[in-house]
């Protein structure tokens, strides 16, 4: 029996932390399709004891570090330096 692409990433994220390009390499999906699966794990785990954990993009220029920011993509620029070098947000799934 072959796993969806959600049970995929949610096998990959339970095992370990994970960027939405490094989910896209292993499940072979395009980067934009895994944002929509992100957001269905993050309310389907709601309901039990685990979470879909963000740590939140940060800027390699500057250090700044979008806490406060909840969607799963990567922002375009940083507020404080106006520099695109924006690490990526990485997700992992916590008990």
């Amino acid at each position: 029996m072959s796993q969806t692409v959600r049970q995929m990433i949610i096998d990959i994220l339970l095992k370990g932390s994970a960027t939405a390009k490094e989910l896209s390499a292993r499940v072979r999906i395009p980067e934009k399709d895994v944002f929509p699966h992100l957001a269905h794990i993050q309310k389907s785990l709601h309901h039990g004891p685990q979470r879909l954990v963000m740590e939140p993009a940060c800027c390699r220029a500057c250090g700044f570090v979008f806490q406060k920011r909840e969607r799963f993509r990567k922002p375009g620029r940083c507020p404080s330096c106006h520099q695109s070098f924006i690490e990526h947000p990485v997700f992992r799934i916590q008990a």
